[in-house]
Formats: C-alpha cells, structure tokens, sequence
C-alpha cells in the first residue's frame, strides 16, 4: 500500500521512522504476542479491556461471552483500536532523558463485525485455541452448541493497521557519552516455565510436546 493509499489514522506520527506498513511485518508481531488491549468508548467513557485473540490472513479474531459489555457494543458497531506489544530489551542510557524500550507493536483501527456463519464461527474459535498453544485444537474437547450459543466471536478487518519498532542502543547526547555510567541494553522476553498438572489431573498423563516444548515466536 503506498502512503497516498494509505488511512491517514492508521500513519505512524511520531517518530516515523519507526513505523512498519508492510502486512508480514504485523501480521508477524500479532502471531507472537498473546494479549491484545481492545479500546473503544460506550456512553463517552473509554474503556480498555486486555483479551486474547487470533488472526486468520488480514481479520483479527476476539470472542466472549454474549453478556459481555464491550463485545456487544462493537458488535452494534461501535469503533475499536486494538493494540498488540512485545517487549525486547529494556534500554538504559547514561542519562535518564533517554532511557528507553526496544519493542515491536501494532496498532489496528476499524470496525467490529459478528461472526454469524457456523463455519466461519467454528474456524475463527480454532484459530483463536491454536494461536494461543498450538495443537490443542486437535487435542481438547471442542465446543458444544450450548458452549457456541454462549459465545460471541467478532472479527477485525487489518485494513488500517501499522506497526513501530524500536530496535538498538541507547542514544544519548554526543556530550554524554563519557559520562561514567554503564549504557546498554537488558534483553527482555517472556519464557516459559515448567508445565504444573491441575491437581484432579488423573494419574498417567505427561504434559505433551506442545506444551514441554512451547516457545514463542511459534515458528
């Protein structure tokens, strides 16, 4: 897309140069991270509410139960920003001013749709199971109609999506470079831990390769 076509909302402002608009780029940082933070406002208060999600080529997939508030009102059409972080590194400069985060992030404006259609209701669940912990799918009990009539999956067009990254040391003041004062950066990133058996686990069963095994990026 090129920036005459591109939305003017979804235009990385400040800091430009850190902006990415190519669709492998994002759709690569949604497919590491794990939560999104879904924003939208209902009777002129904004709420920001944390929620899983999964991606299926250029829609985003949210889901909860039919009772919820903030699915609702973007289910009636409400707007949406949904943003997505990663943190890489923290990033410490010799003077406080310019201490920093490498980090890559997405932010995603549109519009809500509900997913009415069975099949696309079915597969959009999957995804969401497969993103989180992949091969679960295939492995757990899937839905029932009674546990799909209490849940609603809405999907969030990518068409105005961007993506910043910070990458690389610090950036200090040419004068503050001989400041005695240890400047570098603490890689940071989440890793799992030791898989714990839910205590009415029954006797016999060892957690699988997808879960002793589980790392993000999936790929």
């Amino acid at each position: 897309m090129s920036e005459t076509e591109r939305p003017r909302r979804s235009t990385v402002r400040r800091l430009p140069d850190r902006a990415r608009y190519d669709p492998a780029e994002i759709f690569a940082i949604l497919d590491e991270g794990l939560v999104g933070h879904v924003g939208f406002v209902e009777d002129g208060q904004p709420f920001v509410i944390p929620m899983s999600y999964g991606r299926d080529g250029d829609r985003l997939y949210l889901h909860g139960s039919v009772a919820s508030r903030l699915l609702r009102a973007l289910g009636a059409g409400a707007s949406v920003c949904v943003t997505v972080t990663l943190l890489d590194g923290l990033v410490l400069a010799r003077s406080v001013f310019h201490h920093s985060m490498n980090y890559r992030s997405v932010v995603i404006l549109g519009r809500a749709e509900v997913v009415d259609e069975p099949e696309e209701k079915m597969r959009a669940l999957e995804r969401l199971t497969e993103h989180l912990v992949p091969g679960r799918w295939s492995d757990a009990r899937g839905p029932n109609e009674k546990e799909l009539a209490k849940t609603l999956v809405l999907r969030v067009p990518l068409a105005e999506a961007s993506a910043k990254v910070r990458t690389g040391p610090p950036q200090d003041d040419d004068e503050d470079y001989a400041l005695p004062v240890w400047a570098g950066v603490l890689p940071y990133g989440p890793a799992p831990g030791r898989p714990e058996p839910d205590p009415r686990l029954r006797e016999g069963f060892e957690p699988p390769d997808y879960v002793t095994g589980y790392r993000r990026p999936l790929n």
